[in-house]
Parts: structure tokens; sequence; C-alpha cells
């Protein structure tokens, strides 16, 4: 764990095995530490981090594994549930992952002696995104490329099935529309559905494809982003189904778009990764002029100027409380501080 002005990176992890996912904890845990998740090829570690940006006491940044779960196979997606407590004694981790042999499962853990898992089985196809529900976390939510999305309880039992039109791409679950699921498919529409009616009820359009990864904004329930081919897009739900702004980033497309979770104008996107590097870059809509350029291989330019290379990347998540992002690669997690 380490800073360099010199690097591109704010700060580094290093890890076992190439990080092919890597996920913050979405929610309050109950310590004041922030819990983070990262898979590799046949395990998931669990560790908590802390900033200097969050505590004066801290140099730099403060790592430390809690507990490795032997995963048996490569992990493609992590969702935390919100009944994970730090301060429950004995603690509760609880997270579920989705994985190239088509399942999820449900992981389960004290950090002492309870280490349970359950397998969901179901989907036909690879699972491209998963997510708990907000707010009790008693049901989680998969989309696959087997043209579904599915929405289970803790015991692996299906409680809703929504056909969908191509690959499911992204799920997301806000805490504030707990009985309204977003879904984003690769034919570039993106559809609400009432928990419910189990019907849809709004539908968005990109005009655009291959969409790849779609978010909906924890500060503003009314803004949605995504990102199809070269560009990112964003809506306002109650102005158009169609995108109030959208803007080419990557030159060999797009991969992944996440919300900030602190502001509500503070998004990144990332791009598809290349032979040996793959790029990062946060936008500030409020300076639509400006943004931070973070390339795993480049120099980026916003005060202050870093420059430095990393190995290609993969994942994408900010912090619960600050400006901060993290990007999984070869056998490293890469962070990234920026402006609020």
């Amino acid at each position: 764990m380490k800073q360099d002005s010199t690097r591109s990176t704010s700060y580094t992890v290093d890890c076992e095995d190439y990080v092919h996912v890597v996920k913050f904890n979405p929610f309050d845990s109950g310590d004041s530490c922030s819990l983070i998740a990262y898979g590799g090829n046949n395990y998931v570690v669990v560790g908590t981090c802390r900033f200097q940006e969050e505590d004066a006491e801290v140099e730099g940044m403060q790592y430390k594994t809690l507990r490795t779960f032997h995963h048996g196979i490569r992990v493609d997606a992590i969702a935390w549930s919100p009944e994970t407590r730090l301060d429950a004694i004995p603690p509760q981790i609880r997270f579920c992952t989705a994985a190239s042999d088509r399942k999820l499962r449900l992981f389960t853990s004290d950090l002492q002696d309870k280490n349970e898992f359950k397998i969901f089985d179901g989907h036909s196809d690879y699972i491209n995104d998963l997510v708990f529900a907000p707010n009790e976390g008693q049901e989680i939510a998969s989309v696959s490329d087997d043209h579904t999305c599915r929405v289970w309880d803790l015991e692996g039992n299906e409680k809703a099935h929504f056909v969908l039109r191509s690959s499911g791409m992204s799920v997301c679950w806000h805490p504030e529309e707990a009985f309204k699921l977003m879904v984003a498919e690769k034919n570039g529409t993106i559809r609400f559905y009432d928990l419910i009616t189990q019907q849809a009820i709004l539908s968005l359009e990109c005009e655009q494809t291959p969409l790849m990864s779609a978010d909906w904004c924890l500060k503003n329930t009314l803004k949605i982003g995504a990102v199809a081919g070269n560009d990112w897009l964003i809506w306002d739900i109650t102005r158009s189904s169609y995108p109030q702004d959208k803007r080419p980033v990557h030159v060999d497309r797009a991969r992944l778009f996440r919300w900030s979770r602190v502001n509500e104008n503070l998004f990144a996107t990332t791009g598809y990764p290349g032979k040996t590097t793959t790029q990062l870059l946060v936008h500030h809509l409020g300076h639509p002029q400006l943004y931070c350029y973070f390339s795993l291989s480049l120099s980026f330019f916003l005060t202050p100027i870093l420059t430095g290379t990393a190995a290609v990347g993969s994942g994408l998540t900010w912090h619960r409380t600050l400006p901060l992002c993290a990007v999984g690669g070869d056998h490293k997690i890469y962070f990234w501080v920026t402006e609020m």
C-alpha cells in the first residue's frame, strides 16, 4: 500500500492473483474502515481500507485482509449485502458472487468458525451483474446473457423472472425506490420494473449499441448513466426517454459506467482492456470542460499532474463516502482520489 506522486494511481494494494472484479461495500457496516472485496480465478478476498483523506492519523492508505474465501472458479461479479455488519457480535459478512459456471454463490461468515455458502442455479448463460435489495437485503437480482433478469430469495428460490429482449448487462436497486428494479440490456434499452406487479413501467433508449453498462445515481433518483459504443450517456427520466447528454470517450469502446456515491455530477467510465492497458476516465458534469484522465498507460492532466503505468485493469467501484474509485488489475488493486 503506497502513495507516489509520480504515478497515475493514488494507492495500490498487492494481490496474489489477477483481480477480475473489485467492489467496495456500498452500505454502512458500522465500522470506521471501508469493506472491500475482490475476486480472482478461484477465490474472494474481503478486507478493510482506511485512507488519509478520511483519517488524519492514517499515512496514505491502510489495508487489512479479513478473510480469503475459496471459490473454486473465476469470480465475475460481486454484490454486498446491507446485512453485513462489523459492529455486530459476532460480526457478519454477507456477499454474493456470479461465476463463469453461470451460478450465483451466497457467502455468509462471522470471520471465525461460521463460513457458509449456497449455490443458486437457474441461469443458462453468463451472468453479467447482480445486486442485493438495498434496504433489507432479503433478495438478490441478477441479469444474464440468457435474456432474463431473475430475483431470488436468500435460499435460492426464484421470486420473479423478467424476460428480456437481449442480454442483461446491468441491474440496479435504489434504496429510495425499493419496489423498482432497473435493468439495462445490450440492445440499448433500459427498463424499470415494478416488483409488485412484475411489469415494466418505464423505458429509456440509447439509440446505439452495444450498451455495456448502466448505473442509477444514488444521489439523484432521476439520473441514469450508461456507456454504449464509444460514448457515455446521461438521462433525466422526467424529461425524455432519450439521453440529454452524451459524449465519445473511449476510442476502443467503453466498458463500465459507475456514478460516484457522494456527488451526483461525478462518474467514472472504463474502456476495454487492451493487450497491456486500459483507461479509466473520471468526469464531472458541473465542469464539462474538465475531466480527470486516468490512463493505466499514459498521463492524465488535472492538478496535480500525475503520470504512470500499470497493468491491464478490470472492474470499477466507488468508495462509499469519498471521491475515490478503484479498479482491479494484474496482481494489484489501483485506487484514485479525485476532486468533488
